[in-house]
């Protein structure tokens, strides 16, 4: 009965049309006096207690360090850079799409602020140069959703702080998964793209090479030095998200000087949105995570998967595909914040490496960005490129089913994960 009141309240608030944030404090009122348990005191410290994260100050600062990298200029010279190096190829400004969202991943950790940085500056390219509209929009798109896997990913900081899990592994073992995410969409782009009838873009000389490769260091330098510093432990996540915004600020204003004072506030502004967006949601999630352990859903939801306990493999499978049936219908970060508390004690009890489980959950939800009604990535790609939906999501089907492959790969053969991973973290 539990957890139809769990799940009757938090969909049925939603439904009413109310923000994923409220429709969670509903939950948690629901829940109470299911429990015949109501203290409006218990419910305001929960959510106080929710925000009160040290961890969490990554977020804001992760954004921020998004939006100066885009103002900037640290985005375009990426861009340049990767099309000096492979544009001249047939469908080379593919490639180029996939290489600069590998590299502005590696940054922002912010999927939205990457896809609309890549729309911005590439769709007009590949417009002009013929290529078919939809499918680059499409490749664009599952480019973008690299940004919540590969270190700093926001999805990662927020999972940690959700689940208990340390923040700095979480990143260190999203690197593997990031790049066959990356390399399965090289893939899929040559296959679906060789015989495109598109004028290429000129082969650069080597002096052109060198001058872009010179011009984009101080952008390409700023991933190594995250996560580098963390693999040192010269500093946490927090710390590193701090790093990123003040030398993604520094390079801007001082090396490319194209970060102005009045760019400052539309990215402070963009960032403190975001953030307090994102902020209040895991406040509200923590009320009801609370509620979720008090009422031990988890333990009924245990129940219900028992047969299915005993073996990873097949707990693995059904609970991916839970989140792949959830993340049609809501957003990255509310997902993740409501099936955490739900399925992580699942996760302990059948033996189920939590850290490895944090990249599997993070990147199905991040493939969750593109998978309509809610597809907030193809939204963007859509407002950006001014393209119909439809479009789009045609466009996108064969790099969504590449990346579903990835994820596939990863349930069946864990070891690509946690092999790398225990590497990197040296245990």
């Amino acid at each position: 009965m539990t957890v139809f009141v769990f799940l009757g309240s938090l969909l049925g608030a939603m439904a009413l049309g109310m923000p994923i944030a409220l429709a969670l404090l509903v939950c948690g009122i629901a829940l109470m006096l299911q429990l015949d348990n109501f203290d409006a005191q218990i419910l305001a410290q929960n959510l106080v207690g929710g925000a009160d994260s040290f961890p969490l100050m990554a977020v804001p600062f992760f954004m921020l360090a998004g939006e100066l990298m885009n103002a900037g200029g640290l985005s375009k010279r990426i861009i340049t850079l990767a099309v000096t190096l492979v544009g001249h190829v047939r469908g080379g400004l593919g490639y180029v799409a996939v290489i600069a969202a590998l590299v502005m991943a590696s940054i922002s950790g912010s999927a939205v602020a990457d896809t609309a940085a890549l729309a911005a500056i590439l769709l007009p390219m590949m417009r002009a140069a013929g290529y078919n509209l939809p499918r680059a929009a499409g490749l664009i798109s599952a480019g973008g959703i690299i940004a919540p896997v590969i270190p700093p990913s926001i999805g990662f900081v927020v999972f940690g702080v959700a689940a208990g899990v340390s923040i700095t592994r979480l990143f260190l073992a999203g690197i593997v998964p990031g790049l066959l995410m990356a390399l399965a969409l090289f893939i899929t782009w040559y296959i679906v793209a060789r015989d495109e009838p598109v004028a290429r873009v000129q082969r650069a000389g080597l002096r052109e090479v060198g001058k872009a490769l010179l011009d984009g260091l101080w952008a390409l330098g700023l991933p190594f030095l995250i996560i580098g510093g963390m693999k040192a432990g010269a500093f946490t996540p927090t710390e590193a998200a701090v790093v990123a915004a003040v030398y993604a600020g520094f390079v801007g204003a001082f090396i490319y000087r194209e970060l102005k004072i009045e760019h400052l506030r539309p990215a402070l502004l963009a960032a403190l949105k975001t953030s307090a967006a994102v902020m209040f949601l895991v406040a509200a999630a923590m009320v009801s995570a609370w509620l979720i352990t008090i009422a031990d859903i988890p333990s009924q939801v245990a129940g219900m998967l028992g047969p299915l306990i005993e073996s990873k493999l097949l707990l693995m499978m059904a609970m991916m595909l839970l989140v792949i049936v959830v993340g049609t219908a809501l957003d990255f970060i509310p997902t993740v914040l409501i099936l955490t508390p739900v399925l992580m004690p699942i996760v302990k009890q059948a033996g189920i490496d939590p850290v490895y489980f944090g990249v599997m959950f993070i990147m199905n939800n991040a493939i969750g960005l593109l998978t309509p009604p809610v597809g907030v990535v193809l939204n963007v790609v859509c407002a950006v490129g001014r393209i119909p939906m439809d479009k789009v999501v045609r466009g996108v089907m064969p790099f969504l089913l590449s990346q579903c492959a990835v994820l596939l790969l990863l349930i069946l053969v864990p070891e690509i994960v946690t092999v790398p991973a225990r590497w990197f973290y040296g245990r």
